[in-house]
């Protein structure tokens, strides 16, 4: 029986197949054996495959000249938004502000994802001021107490 406990393949194991003190194993960053074989294999085919696909798009097959695209010029996740909202320096401002990212969004100048990145960053804003406005109030405080 060869495992990793018993037989020729222990090398540097103790008794229960662990790594003994002072071996750690394979290095930070190693791939894997099966993973480095599968990626010879496949790189060996890649770009005659390329090649085909390329081929089959000057031909007029759409599938092959999307995977082509897709990968030349991806689809862009995000994109610039420009939108003006009031001051966001007040609680009465965000205020209004989310009022104005929810017209635009209703009106269509603002998709739904793009609305909540907004409401996202006037959120941390906001937790910002309520930061502020709370040290504030407890240097009031001490000043009154200390005072």
């Amino acid at each position: 029986m060869n495992s990793r406990k018993y037989g020729s393949n222990t090398d540097k194991r103790d008794s229960r197949g662990r790594f003994s003190k002072g071996n750690p194993g394979r290095p930070k960053g190693s791939r894997n054996r099966s993973t480095l074989i599968a990626e010879s294999i496949f790189s060996e085919g890649v770009s005659d495959v390329a090649g085909i696909v390329v081929q089959l798009a000057r031909s007029g097959d759409l599938t092959a000249a999307k995977i082509i695209l897709d990968r030349v010029y991806p689809a862009s996740k995000d994109r610039p938004i420009s939108i003006h909202v009031a001051d966001t320096s007040t609680p009465e401002g965000l205020s209004l502000a989310v009022k104005q990212i929810i017209e635009a969004t209703v009106n269509g100048d603002l998709l739904p994802s793009e609305a909540k990145c907004l409401n996202y960053v006037l959120e941390t804003q906001r937790k910002a001021l309520e930061l502020i406005d709370l040290d504030n109030r407890i240097r009031d405080l001490e000043e009154k107490i200390y005072a």
